[in-house]
């Protein structure tokens, strides 16, 4: 009987993608596809990093039922026997790291003390697949005997002993992939596929943060029906729910051929007819603000499922900190790609949302930052407010000098003022722009079908539907078991989330 092989998944977070449950990330399924091809008739097993916390736990729960804990939340259906099969793995592939800093209600990604601590009964081959590999090579004193291969972009069979740190073709990576229903078997949610269109960015400068460039210098797309056909697998294999997202800008997909996206949209309609969500995520504010964002938004909308977010990075509002960093994207751009995506999509569907809302990005700690940064991010995010547009969901986080960026070679001279202030502005604008979006995007008395309970804390339980960026609606000092379909209707609101009443009438 042959060994097994393992994936062993501890969730990446990028600009371009998500990796965390429920999204089923690009990295992820390229190991399962390489690990089948590499060791024919092999068992392929998928773990993740909260199948490991259990069993070091000694498989206790940190918390007692009915609240869920965010440490074992993601579990598998191989949960029980995880430190075994890592154990016996002829090969175990981790797919790991943050490019931007991120938390998630239910998820923690794991850093490398927990990594290294999960692989230590790995007796087989050790590959590290996702952007952790990319400061394992820019520092290989400090990950020195932890693995035998880094793979910082993407992974194939014909490499997972001798590591990659560039980007395999589309075509080969077309060659290995197969069927994706015993991945999809192993997990105990319901993924979201991230489906890739791209790589590289089309933008003529680059952002000095920004990661996709290092990733990949030069941009290379994907054929509209190599994508059709990888949604197909997916689909096959009973995945229901799609992001187009691991991409510096869907609008730009094919530099913005409208007739490419109209193909692509339909066909993945077409292709998989009963699919429940699909969205995308990441667009470059230059490309909706052109005449063609405006129709590409309304595509967007036409095949695509309600409650869709396309964020922009307008990144600053304040002049110094968009020259000193490249950004390219004014205020007055950004203002006219708001007013397209809303001109397209801000009608609601069936199920009480907008069809497609603009999302914004917004960092601090980029050079050029001063006191008056933040004045005019409130200046420009109330211009909004008083125009009546209406926006998905803000981002706003600290900078991270990613290893290969222009940011990663600066050393600033003094402490930037964010680095004292950060929590303080952050909460100026969840309080003063955050919120009051979300009263007029849910409105008190809004009826939201179609959502699940996904998590119970202290403070109640946590709704939402499967999605871009979807809302979380908090019924308080309620405990609802996890996987409960139900209807709420909106009663309060918060920074980032609103506030529902369950109804016992409808799903």
């Amino acid at each position: 009987m042959s060994k097994p092989v393992v994936i062993l998944d501890c969730y990446t977070v990028e600009p371009s993608g998500l990796g965390v449950p429920p999204y089923l990330s690009t990295y992820v399924r390229q190991a399962w596809s390489a690990l089948g091809r590499a060791w024919p008739g092999a068992d392929v097993h998928y773990l993740t990093v909260d199948d490991v916390r259990w069993n070091l736990a000694g498989g206790q729960p940190a918390v007692q039922p009915p609240l869920s804990d965010r440490l074992t939340y993601s579990a598998t259906v191989n949960r029980y026997r995880a430190l075994a099969l890592l154990h016996d793995a002829a090969a175990v592939v981790v797919v790991a790291g943050d490019k931007v800093p991120s938390v998630h209600l239910h998820a923690v990604n794991a850093g490398l003390e927990e990594i290294a601590r999960a692989v230590a009964c790995v007796r087989g081959n050790r590959c590290l697949l996702g952007p952790m590999a990319t400061y394992a090579a820019a520092e290989p004193a400090q990950w020195a005997g932890l693995f035998d291969a880094l793979h910082t972009h993407t992974l194939t069979s014909a490499n997972i002993a001798t590591g990659s740190l560039a980007p395999a073709a589309y075509g080969q990576l077309r060659e290995d992939r197969t069927s994706f229903t015993g991945l999809v078997e192993q997990m105990k949610w319901r993924p979201i596929a991230e489906l890739e269109l791209y790589r590289g960015c089309t933008r003529r400068t680059f952002c000095t943060f920004c990661n996709e460039p290092a990733k990949s210098p030069l941009v290379t797309f994907r054929d509209v029906g190599d994508v059709i056909e990888e949604a197909g697998q997916l689909y096959d294999a009973g995945v229901r729910n799609f992001r187009l997202g691991q991409q510096t800008c869907f609008f730009s997909y094919r530099n913005r051929d409208e007739e490419a996206i109209r193909a692509l949209l339909a066909g993945i309609r077409e292709r998989c007819p009963e699919l429940e969500v699909l969205h995308i995520d990441n667009a470059d504010p230059l490309a909706v603000a052109a005449p063609v964002g405006l129709r590409i938004a309304k595509l967007v909308a036409e095949y695509g499922t309600e409650g869709n977010c396309a964020p922009m990075g307008i990144e600053s509002f304040d002049p110094a900190v968009i020259e000193r960093n490249t950004l390219t994207c004014t205020p007055e751009i950004l203002y006219r790609a708001i007013s397209h995506v809303n001109d397209a999509g801000a009608d609601r569907g069936p199920g009480g949302l907008p069809r497609l809302l603009p999302g914004l990005n917004l960092i601090y700690g980029l050079p050029g930052e001063t006191h008056a940064t933040h004045i005019a991010n409130l200046r420009g995010l109330a211009h909004i407010l008083d125009t009546g547009l209406l926006c998905h969901r803000t981002n706003v986080r600290k900078a991270r000098a990613f290893p290969g960026t222009p940011l990663a070679t600066q050393t600033p001279q003094t402490a930037l003022p964010s680095a004292e202030h950060f929590t303080s502005w952050k909460a100026d604008i969840d309080h003063g722009w955050d919120q009051p979006m979300k009263e007029r995007v849910y409105p008190a008395g809004l009826k939201i079908p179609g959502l699940h309970s996904y998590f119970v804390d202290q403070g109640g339980t946590w709704w939402r539907r499967l999605g871009s960026y979807s809302i979380q609606i908090v019924e308080r000092e309620a405990a609802v078991p996890v996987g409960t379909p139900g209807a709420l209707t909106v009663t309060g609101h918060a920074p980032r989330m609103v506030y529902g009443q369950r109804h016992t009438d409808a799903p």
